[in-house]
């Protein structure tokens, strides 16, 4: 049918409920992906011209951004102030894009926000991103945070959440992935990042080794970047990480499931942000952070993990702590069930992890953009041995055989995607979950 011929969607009416508003929101506009600020910035406009009203700390980077949300919540919340995040895709319920003060936000306030975005968009279209990410602006505003802490969803310079001036930017790592839209190099996909930059403000860098558009970004807006080397460093010794400051602060980073550099971002954001917190209660505060899907333990004997890491640079970091944990615990064989989406680097992904894992259960993903186990095998077989792995339909067939074999001193470990970790959540509990975005 020619697309003039299409009836437009027809907005849900009163009393309808949280689905009915998302399946609305997944058919108003032509792409999913549609990178650009004029339209979400039209909208935004009309919506609260005033401004949000709180401190807007915006969070970029390849990976490790959700950990420094978490980590930066935390404290913020410890040291009284109320707080606000924003962060995407969801694991098992939409609302988890939203929280405020620790908790997800209700459906009652996401509705009444969807509702208030669809009355002021007009004509205007806006992609599901979009229509949430200015929804989540409107939930926080409703509920007088003073911190907006908002996790950008792709790139930064063309990302929605970009609309909202940030009082506080943090870019936590940049390595290669969603090249088709960032870029084929470290260097252009950290120009993208640096987009959440604002002239002369402090800016804080979790990179070790950050892109020279980084530093020329930050050098050309006169923004002081606080990075590794350039203001803090995380030292390590008798096995223990420490967040040393140039201006004296010593701040003990656990070596819990998160990474040190989004815990140690973290921590320098609330000093920049005078938070009244000590040093020892921001360590306190940290060693109790956990993510769900960050190396989020779910069974026991065999112990089994579900991580979100689906690319070589967050391989490389699963790699570390299973190395680190295998050191401690001494664990005998790592069974790995790897399901993963077209435009990932797979066969990047299973080279970092390959000498850590003992077999592979390669499973497919039944959606856009998901691999079948097949074509996963056919992009890994050069990285792994003959006889180390075997295909599976679905991510549960490969994890009920991933459990067969485990044996008490085994580990499993399910991971490649956010839609990987989604059914092992579901594999794993009795819960249900809708389908994470």
């Amino acid at each position: 049918m020619p697309s003039s011929d299409r009836k437009a969607p027809v907005p849900p009416g009163a009393g309808a409920g949280l689905s009915g508003w998302l399946s609305y929101l997944e058919s108003i506009h032509p792409v999913e992906m549609d990178l650009g600020l004029d339209r979400v910035l039209l909208v935004l406009r009309r919506l609260m011209p005033s401004g949000p009203g709180g401190r807007v700390i915006t969070v970029g980077g390849t990976n490790g951004k959700g950990s420094t949300v978490a980590a930066l919540e935390a404290l913020l919340l410890a040291a009284g102030e109320t707080v606000g995040c924003y962060t995407s895709p969801h694991l098992l319920t939409y609302n988890e894009r939203v929280r405020l003060n620790g908790h997800n936000a209700s459906d009652e306030s996401l509705i009444r926000a969807f509702g208030q975005v669809e009355k002021a968009r007009g004509n205007t279209s806006l992609t599901y991103f979009e229509f949430g990410t200015l929804a989540a602006f409107l939930v926080m505003v409703e509920a007088g945070v003073d911190n907006l802490v908002l996790e950008v969803g792709l790139g930064g310079r063309l990302d929605a959440v970009n609309v909202l001036d940030a009082d506080l930017a943090i870019i936590t790592s940049v390595d290669l992935d969603h090249t088709a839209w960032l870029g084929n190099d470290r260097n252009t996909i950290g120009y993208e990042k640096a987009g959440i930059l604002r002239q002369g403000q402090t800016a804080i860098c979790g990179d070790d080794d950050p892109p020279s558009s980084i530093l020329q970004q930050a050098s050309a807006q006169n923004v002081r970047l606080l990075r590794p080397g350039q203001g803090y460093d995380i030292r390590m010794a008798g096995g223990r990480a420490q967040l040393v400051t140039a201006d004296g602060h010593g701040i003990d980073l656990p070596g819990n499931s998160l990474p040190l550099n989004s815990l140690a971002a973290a921590a320098m954001a609330c000093l920049k942000l005078g938070v009244g917190l000590d040093d020892g209660a921001m360590a306190r505060v940290l060693a109790g952070v956990t993510l769900p899907g960050r190396f989020e333990q779910v069974a026991r004997s065999p112990d089994v993990f579900l991580d979100v890491g689906h690319n070589p640079h967050a391989a490389g970091w699963l790699a570390r702590r299973l190395e680190t944990l295998r050191d401690a615990s001494g664990y005998r064989r790592l069974l790995a069930v790897y399901a993963g989406l077209e435009d990932k680097d797979s066969a990047g992904v299973a080279r970092v992890l390959a000498p850590q894992v003992d077999h592979w259960f390669l499973a497919g993903l039944d959606m856009p953009r998901g691999l079948s186990g097949e074509a996963l095998a056919g992009r890994l077989e050069p990285e792994l041995a003959d006889g180390q792995s075997t295909i599976h339909g679905h991510v549960a067939d490969a994890i009920a055989d991933a459990m067969q074999l485990a044996g008490k001193g085994d580990l499993v470990l399910v991971f490649g995607s956010f839609f990987t970790v989604v059914e092992g959540k579901r594999y794993f509990s009795d819960g249900t979950s809708d389908t994470a975005g």
